[in-house]
């Protein structure tokens, strides 16, 4: 029997979302559960735009169309926040899924979350629910990560995550990197939606 097939799906300008998209991975592999497949999303800003903006180059990972959605049986989904919300990348690939949710392509289909933010009340919680209506337009169901890991309920020091999804931290200019604390949850939140993903396509 096949196993259920995951798609990390990410949009990574500073690199901050890749490496958690990484450890994610990582989780997801670890569990045996499931097949793992990484993608980012197609880049909407000209090149000359975001040299000026000093933006990472792109990693070695293959861009996703819309279409390959319903390849996939379940979704974690990378998203640096914009001002709380999805950034125009993200937006843009999801309009042009019209023809998915016509033919209700990904009913049924489960799917996760993980964030940046330049600030610890930068919008990971907020990004996530205007990211639901999404969701529920296509009808998929969400799998929140909850508090199941000790790290989000660390307070020695700076960590993003929550119970929506892991995250990171990345200060106003990019300078700070995903810490380890930050880099167990997604390692975690990998593994723990896999056994969801499983337990679900096993009933």
């Amino acid at each position: 029997m096949a196993l259920p097939k995951v798609y990390v799906v990410f949009y990574s300008m500073y690199g901050h979302v890749y490496k958690l998209a990484q450890a994610i991975q990582k989780g997801l592999e670890k569990s045996g559960k499931v097949e793992v497949k990484l993608f980012q999303v197609a880049e909407t800003l000209p090149q000359d735009v975001l040299d000026k903006m000093y933006a990472a180059p792109k990693p070695d990972v293959p861009v996703i169309t819309p279409a390959q959605l319903a390849e996939a049986d379940a979704f974690l989904f990378g998203i640096p926040t914009r001002y709380g919300t999805l950034p125009a990348q993200i937006k843009a690939f999801w309009d042009a899924t019209g023809q998915l949710w016509a033919k209700g392509a990904l009913v049924g289909k489960l799917a996760g979350t993980f964030f940046s933010t330049g600030g610890q009340h930068g919008g990971q919680e907020t990004t996530a629910f205007t990211f639901l209506t999404t969701l529920v337009h296509h009808g998929i169901i969400y799998v929140p990560l909850g508090y199941r890991h000790p790290n989000l309920s660390d307070i020695s020091e700076v960590i993003g995550g929550s119970a929506y999804g892991a995250g990171t931290i990345t200060d106003g200019d990019g300078s700070r990197q995903p810490s380890q604390k930050e880099l167990d949850i997604a390692e975690f939140q990998g593994e723990e939606f896999a056994k969801t993903v499983a337990q679900h396509f096993s009933a």
